[in-house]
């Protein structure tokens, strides 16, 4: 039996794969604005390409094609009856190319725009939501472990760790922050985040999203000295600054961002830093490709693919380095 995601965390970090939806938009399979993922049973070929890209460069996780996979958000482009399909599809194409190396899956569920504090109903639609992807997920599978992800609601997030948890599989969540001052929409700090989300039962706690390495390796670093457990981070692979660190506020948001685009030295150097600071799960998130990714597994000890010195036998440079 392959080991699980808390064996392999603690034996050391382990390399999540990159972005799904900006890339598969840029590939012309998801429709900007909405960014749902239809792609998983109009184009599941596309999505398997795309797992195997970062399958190849090292990553260690496949996360489900299921972000915004929820019946209120597929709702608002005439998918609604299509949740099921979508969720169950994308943990069987997941699956498929990850039993072609030693990958685990994750099933992924994300904030639901469903949530709101002053409502105390919405809890119990929020828990719905959460469920029927869960349960979708877990029929097609199991994946290994559930990710829930881009949480600017700690509440929202505190709800998913209580569902995800009650299946038994492992639980990952991750918040997002989008201002300056990084706190949740309720005013927690990334520190009291993530002892909440410990304390409620969350395997592993951290950050991702909207932020650039930069903007991010700081934020896990609190979380990482406020809690004993495993901590994760997935930034973006775009350029933010420390006054706007999110890069979906910029006005290159979404259709031009390639001039923003870290080069892959650049995740491979956010990447040897979350590992000398303790981080344990290191990812990354919108704008990470394939060659993100494999920089940053070479940068910390994961190469997939033994490389070597190459010289020209014919005394010309012949490209070479």
């Amino acid at each position: 039996m392959a080991r699980g995601i808390l064996e392999r965390l603690a034996d050391g970090p382990v390399l999540g794969d990159g972005g799904y939806l900006l890339e598969l938009e840029k590939r012309g399979y998801v429709q900007a604005g909405p960014f749902t993922p239809e792609v998983v049973i109009e184009h599941p070929d596309a999505l398997a390409q795309l797992h195997r890209e970062f399958l190849r460069a090292g990553a260690e996780v496949l996360q489900t094609m299921t972000f915004y996979a929820s019946d209120d958000k597929l709702a608002t482009v005439g998918l609604a009856g299509k949740v099921d399909e979508i969720n169950r599809t994308a943990v069987k194409v997941a699956r498929e190319v990850a039993s072609e190396g030693d990958a685990l899956v994750a099933g992924n569920l994300s904030l639901t725009w469903a949530y709101h504090p002053e409502d105390p109903s919405s809890s119990d639609h929020v828990r719905e939501l959460f469920d029927r992807q869960l349960r979708d997920q877990a029929d097609a599978g199991p994946p290994d472990f559930w990710i829930g992800e881009t949480f600017s609601y700690l509440g929202e997030a505190l709800l998913f760790v209580e569902r995800a948890k009650a299946t038994g599989l492992p639980v990952m969540v991750t918040m997002s922050f989008e201002q300056p001052i990084a706190r949740s929409y309720e005013g927690d700090t990334p520190a009291d985040c993530a002892r909440k989300l410990s304390d409620a039962g969350a395997d592993i706690v951290g950050v991702n999203c909207l932020n650039g390495p930069e903007q991010q390796l700081p934020i896990a670093l609190e979380m990482r000295s406020a809690v004993d457990g495993f901590v994760a981070a997935q930034p973006v692979a775009y350029r933010t600054s420390a006054e706007r660190p999110d890069f979906t506020s910029t006005p290159s948001f979404p259709y031009e961002l390639d001039p923003l685009q870290l080069s892959r030295q650049e995740m491979a150097e956010y990447a040897r830093a979350a590992q000398e600071g303790g981080i344990d799960y290191i990812g990354s998130c919108c704008g990470s490709i394939q060659a993100h990714v494999r920089a940053m597994g070479k940068a910390i000890g994961k190469t997939p693919v033994a490389e070597r010195a190459w010289k020209s036998t014919a005394g010309r440079a012949m490209s070479a380095y």
